[in-house]
């Protein structure tokens, strides 16, 4: 094994080197804590928690694969299903594979009354990430016999109920908020045709998804579906490394994905194209107005891709597609596109934004497709997290089955007060 050698002022040590198929090789400093040494890593920027073999990115080169597989072949040749298959299983499933796979998430779709009326519960002003990560927390109660994460069969069960239900909960929470009635899931649709059904139909009313709509979705769904070692997936991964059960997991991965800088950016992101048509100025004025400010334009630039984010080429390419053949559905959003378009080209060509590799991101165009679609901003975020469902499951499957796994414990470099004595409150 290839070593590395540190030296901190006269120790010397020699750290193991784990090889990497792709992307850069990891040096292993866990035996520094023995020697009284700890790593400071803030936001973990060069730090690796953790060997995977599921999702591989290159930001310098605009590559993304799943298992090796480029998202843009996905993107082209499969399915939101097929993909989650792949990113659970590691390998594309066979004919006979994938229809066993998608009967069974398939027929776990209904949500009992009992849970339907839980839901209920909530305010329908509540947003709905935090009614989200209740709803999945909440599974565990309501399928306590698929909690036992050492129990390969009930992890499965557990896994399929996630996929399953989550498209359910979602659907449900965007017709309350609208005051509709509730659907059931009709297993006659695909997974992603059903879910607009339930979304949009008009009850006891013959309902038809636009199929650019549905594959639209589908392929939103695959390019969120994985993302290497983000904020929400370590969140999972951690939570998981207590032992906690896959709901509890991805329950906390949605809460972390909620935050406005990683899930929340898409509909950060409409937010502010509504703030500049709306404020009477140009959108050039904005623009020179944040650089003069030194103002993050949400969209605008990612931590890892430092050229064009290969997820937003495809998102980019569909939002073109529905522009051209549907294009009277931005008709309702006033402008928005209008204003979308031109602080695209303002990115893509000002020197400001191409010397900072600040390109339009996935979370850019992301957000005019799901209003297109015809949900509201505050449910673009769940959309995200019914994408990133597989992942989640298959980062948590391979931490619990890689042996190097401990619960995880960061250090820290304390830089507080040293000891001192109490001092009684009548003498402060």
């Amino acid at each position: 094994m290839s070593t590395a050698k540190l030296e901190v002022e006269s120790t010397e040590f020699n750290l193991p080197v784990v090889k990497a198929t792709s992307g850069p090789d990891g040096i292993v400093v866990s035996e520094l804590r023995n020697d009284g040494w700890v790593t400071l890593d803030p936001g973990f920027l060069t730090t690796a928690q953790c060997e995977s073999k599921i999702t591989f990115i290159d930001g310098n080169k605009s590559i993304l694969r799943y298992r090796g597989y480029p998202i843009e072949q996905l993107c082209d040749q499969s399915n939101f299903l097929e993909v989650s298959y792949l990113l659970q299983f590691g390998e594309l499933p066979t004919k006979p594979q994938f229809e066993t796979y998608e009967n069974d998430v398939l027929r776990r779709t209904v949500v009992g009354e009992d849970f339907r009326a839980f839901l209920g519960s909530f305010p329908r002003n509540a947003h709905p990430m935090s009614v989200l990560a209740s709803a999945v927390n909440a599974l565990a109660a309501y399928h306590p016999d698929t909690v036992d994460i050492n129990d390969p069969e009930q992890l499965n069960q557990a896994a399929a109920n996630i996929m399953a239900k989550v498209r359910t909960i979602v659907s449900l929470i965007h017709r309350r908020r609208r005051d509709e009635p509730l659907l059931y899931p009709d297993n006659q649709y695909g997974y992603v045709d059903d879910f607009l059904r339930m979304s949009f139909a008009v009850p006891y009313t013959k309902f038809d998804s636009d199929p650019l709509m549905v594959h639209a979705l589908d392929k939103l769904l695959i390019v969120h579906a994985d993302h290497e070692q983000n904020c929400s997936t370590s969140v999972v991964r951690i939570a998981g490394s207590a032992h906690a059960n896959l709901y509890s997991a991805v329950a906390a991965g949605i809460n972390a994905l909620s935050g406005p800088l990683h899930g929340g950016a898409n509909e950060a992101v409409l937010r502010q194209l509504e703030a500049i048509r709306d404020s009477g100025k140009s959108v050039r004025e904005f623009v020179e107005e944040a650089k003069r400010d030194g103002r993050r334009i949400s969209g605008l630039g990612h931590r890892v891709y430092k050229s064009y984010d290969p997820r937003a080429a495809i998102a980019k390419s569909y939002l073109e597609r529905i522009m051209n053949e549907r294009g009277d559905v931005f008709a309702g959003m006033h402008g928005l596109l209008d204003v979308a378009l031109e602080l695209e080209n303002i990115a893509l060509h000002d020197d400001y934004f191409v010397s900072r590799h600040l390109y339009p991101n996935v979370d850019f165009y992301t957000g005019l497709i799901y209003r297109a679609i015809g949900f509201d901003p505050q449910m673009f975020t769940t959309l995200f997290s019914l994408g990133r469902i597989p992942g989640w499951i298959a980062q948590y499957r391979e931490m619990l089955a890689d042996p190097a796994t401990k619960i995880g414990r960061p250090r820290q470099v304390y830089t507080g007060q040293p000891k001192r004595d109490f001092v009684p409150m009548d003498e402060r």
